[in-house]
């Protein structure tokens, strides 16, 4: 990987924090963007900035087909079936609601079970519940180790044969553990239900193929993979799709209205109600085209080393205790140092320009589970360095000699 190189496509990388070249470890939460995804924004916006589908003009011409190309690129990123299983939402979390306001409203009902994991982002809760509420239905929860893995004996006994989905982190947010979805989905399938796996997560860092992974449902977001916020991905198995019905009405979802009756357009329009985010989408393209640039491969093996560093030398603090430690994981560490508050050491890293995430991480019931309040979370991608792993380290020394 030419690092120096890469990180001169990100121009935010250089900014200067409390007068210390900003160390950025907080890509769990959100991405920083290369020049070409903002690029793509000011080239959309200065020469292509039109209405798309139904524009009768060249304008309308070249950003349906931006638009679409997008689309296109996905469902390539994803190994989709199809491009018309690709999706555009807000988010993971409009995703997820997408799926519970109509998988879930049709196909579950009192009695029935939902399954999800102890480590689930609050994202991948809520819905769920809100739903339970409306049918009648129950929540059981996968449990885990000390390490922040699921344990696979005990999962078994968690599904039945009222099971109808199991809804599960791909990698959990708060801890970097890769959770092992062939096996859950596995487990799934043997009493009939479905499988919605949030990608939050994984989908820049690992290698997504929603084909081998059988899932019916896999949901995203484009900030945590280097494009714009406020969007997302929703890939569905089109069987499932077909029968859902539409979550808005409106818009680009309607193929023919009339007071008696309205019929609904084909895939994937169907749950694309309104004008979309024409802007973001053709940005997005330019986030995936930057990644296929570099390579998943070469991505996925330079933040392995990453991960590999980090855990060492944060090893060498004394007073540091990881938070979650699972064998399969992503480069995200989640740990407490000594008996400071995680915002106070959150604080004094952001002092020395390294930003870091505290709190709960939207994980208040894993939270719960290790009996804290949270934790201090750095999460690194291919743009960090182990220089920057050095310097973080250094830091905590000195704000373990300060607060302990």
């Amino acid at each position: 990987m030419q690092i120096d190189s890469i990180r001169k496509d990100f121009p935010v990388l250089n900014e200067i924090v409390h007068g210390k070249n900003l160390i950025y470890f907080d890509n769990a939460a959100t991405t920083q963007k290369p020049k070409a995804v903002v690029e793509a924004l000011n080239e959309y916006y200065y020469h292509d900035n039109s209405n798309i589908h139904r524009g009768a003009h060249t304008l309308a011409d070249r950003a349906t087909k931006a638009y679409e190309a997008s689309r296109e690129n996905l469902a390539k990123w994803f190994n989709a079936e199809s491009s018309d299983q690709i999706i555009f939402t807000r988010g993971t979390t409009d995703g997820i609601n997408l799926v519970a306001a109509t998988f879930g409203k049709q196909f579950i009902s009192e009695g029935d079970e939902i399954v999800l994991s102890t480590m689930e982002h609050h994202s991948n809760i809520v819905p769920w519940q809100m739903l339970c509420e409306n049918v009648g239905a129950k929540i059981k929860v996968l449990p885990i180790n000390e390490k922040g893995e699921i344990n696979l004996e005990e999962a078994e006994k968690i599904f039945t044969d009222k099971t109808k989905l199991l809804a599960v982190v791909h990698v959990s947010n708060a801890l970097g553990t890769i959770n092992p979805i062939s096996e859950l989905t596995k487990m799934a399938r043997e009493k009939g239900a479905s499988v919605l796996i949030d990608g939050a997560q994984s989908a820049s860092h690992l290698d997504v193929d929603v084909q081998k992974l059988d899932c019916d449902f896999f949901v995203c977001s484009a900030h945590k993979m280097y494009g714009p916020t406020g969007l997302g991905v929703l890939y569905g198995k089109r069987d499932i799709l077909e029968k859902m019905n539409p979550y808005q009405g409106g818009g680009e979802m309607i193929k023919e209205v009339d007071f008696e009756g309205t019929t609904y357009n084909e895939l994937p329009f169907k749950f694309e109600a309104g004008t979309p985010n024409i802007a973001d989408v053709i940005a997005f393209n330019a986030s995936l085209k930057y990644l296929q640039s570099i390579g998943r491969d070469r991505i996925r093996e330079y933040e392995n080393d990453l991960k590999e560093y980090g855990r060492k030398r944060l090893s060498e603090i004394g007073s540091l205790k990881f938070v979650g430690d699972a064998d399969q994981k992503t480069a995200i560490f989640s740990f407490l140092l000594g008996n400071a508050h995680a915002f106070d050491v959150g604080m004094m890293l952001d002092a020395k320009g390294i930003a870091v995430r505290t709190g709960h991480h939207c994980t208040q019931p894993l939270m719960k589970h290790y009996g804290i309040e949270g934790t201090v979370r750095a999460s690194l991608t291919f743009y960090n360095t182990r220089e920057e792993i050095d310097i973080l380290v250094e830091s905590l020394i000195d704000i373990d000699k300060k607060l302990n």
